[in-house]
């Protein structure tokens, strides 16, 4: 399982997607590229987090880290956005299988979430991700994996086996696991929607340290 860290020059409260934006940021090409040279395609594969339920498209997260690619670590990526709200895991193979036509560089697997608050089976999930994973590994894919977790009213073995699920997925893939994608915005009311699920346009906005230097590297844990 690969590890990323995050060097920062400068006071700063960097917010989540400037953490998410720089992990993919270290498998774009940057200074010295080529004018002609064609653009990182990162593939964001999900639900309605990645669609962008109740948000403008620009303000979907995966437009986000376009943006905070370019602005805050200097580089530039061309988007794919393959979220559709109310998916789960059963049709993400499908659809990955589509969109590799467009010959996609990265991958952000980012489905799950539907599945845990339905009930469905870890076990079932993890058979289904497993499955994408491996096509997008066939196609040479770098995967980054979205981790998500429940609300503790699913009860203490269900969301305990749904969050492992990820991590144990990241391990045996020696995937980069994104442990908990909505960490510091599930939950709090100035970064989601009145349903208290999605995220609204705050969020990935809360970076207090407009000239602070940001950069990505990473560890591989055993």
């Amino acid at each position: 399982m690969v590890r990323i860290v995050l060097q920062i020059k400068g006071s700063c409260d960097l917010g989540r997607l400037v953490y998410v934006a720089g992990l993919i940021a270290m498998f774009v090409p940057g200074v010295g590229v080529a004018e002609d040279a064609k653009l990182t395609k990162v593939l964001f594969l999900g639900d309605s987090l990645t669609e962008g339920y109740g948000v403008r498209p620009e303000q979907a997260f995966p437009e986000r880290i376009k943006q905070l690619a370019s602005t805050r670590l200097g580089k530039d990526i061309e988007i794919l956005n393959a979220g559709v709200s109310g998916s789960t895991t059963a049709s993400g193979l499908d659809r990955l299988r589509w969109y590799l036509k467009q010959e996609p560089d990265i991958l952000v697997l980012a489905l799950g979430a539907n599945d845990g608050l339905r009930g469905v089976p870890p076990e079932s999930s993890r058979k289904n991700l497993e499955q994408i994973v491996v096509a997008a590994k066939q196609a040479g894919l770098t995967i980054v994996l979205a981790g998500m977790m429940l609300p503790p009213n699913y009860g203490p073995k269900h969301t305990s086996e749904f969050r492992e699920m990820f991590a144990a997925i990241a391990r045996k893939h020696e995937l980069i696991l994104i442990p908990f994608l909505l960490e510091g915005v599930a939950g709090d009311h100035r970064y989601n929607l009145p349903d208290g699920i999605h995220p609204n346009g705050m969020f990935g906005l809360e970076i207090k340290c407009p000239s602070a230097k940001v950069h990505a590297g990473y560890v591989r844990d055993p």
